[in-house]
């Protein structure tokens, strides 16, 4: 098999890339979207009651949608490609976006906003200067925790013709060929691997920074 993937990448490197910039693509742009709609939101079920009890509600309703019925039940209103496949995607984000971005400003500590206060701060100079970055390591895991699921949850994406390296496994199944598999599986592994190493290492170096600036 070892052989057979030399091969792969020597004869078709091209359009295994073409692949990998397809699904980074689709999870990168669906994770943006998932932000503009979810940051918003929790910033105001931090604040309003009524609004958090709504937005968690409305993450575990999320959660327990499977994608790929999703997927399937889009096709009849609009078609296959890349939409519907975005439209499942932030669906699946949502959850873990929603939740830690509450999260992360009902954990910001009063006696902060008490001190602004003390120095003059307005809402605007609160919210900018110590809310966010007190919050951000609670919104970043939120970001990884999506991005993970959403690489992961790509490759099923393929089923209704938007590419990515689900392409890849779903040929190899087809074909009873594991090389394909094992190529598109280890390269979605170590997209996520990435990912999540690389938020862990920010999260890490931000909460640092915090101790460091917020320390009373």
């Amino acid at each position: 098999m070892f052989s057979q993937i030399i091969h792969y990448f020597q004869t078709d490197s091209g359009q295994y890339w073409q692949y990998v910039w397809q699904h980074i693509y689709l999870s990168f742009g669906t994770l943006v979207i998932a932000m503009v709609i979810a940051f918003p939101l929790g910033y105001l079920g931090s604040k309003i009651k009524p609004v958090a009890t709504f937005c968690t509600a409305f993450a575990q309703v999320l959660r327990i949608i499977p994608s790929l019925a999703l997927l399937f039940l889009l096709i009849p209103y609009i078609g296959t490609g890349t939409l519907p496949a975005l439209i499942a995607l932030i669906v699946l984000a949502l959850p873990p976006l929603l939740i830690n971005t509450i999260l992360g400003f009902n954990e910001v500590d009063p006696t902060y906003r008490e001190v602004g206060q003390a120095l003059g701060m307005n809402n605007r100079q609160l919210r900018h200067q110590i809310e966010i970055p007190l919050a951000l390591p609670y919104i970043l895991n939120g970001i990884k925790l999506a991005l993970v699921e959403i690489i992961a949850s790509a490759t099923l994406a393929t089923y209704i013709g938007a590419g990515g390296l689900g392409t890849l496994i779903f040929t190899g199944l087809g074909l009873y060929d594991m090389t394909y598999v094992v190529i598109g599986g280890v390269s979605v592994a170590l997209l996520s691997l990435l990912s999540m190493v690389g938020f862990d290492l920010l999260i890490r170096r931000i909460r640092r920074h915090d101790q460091t600036n917020y320390s009373i």
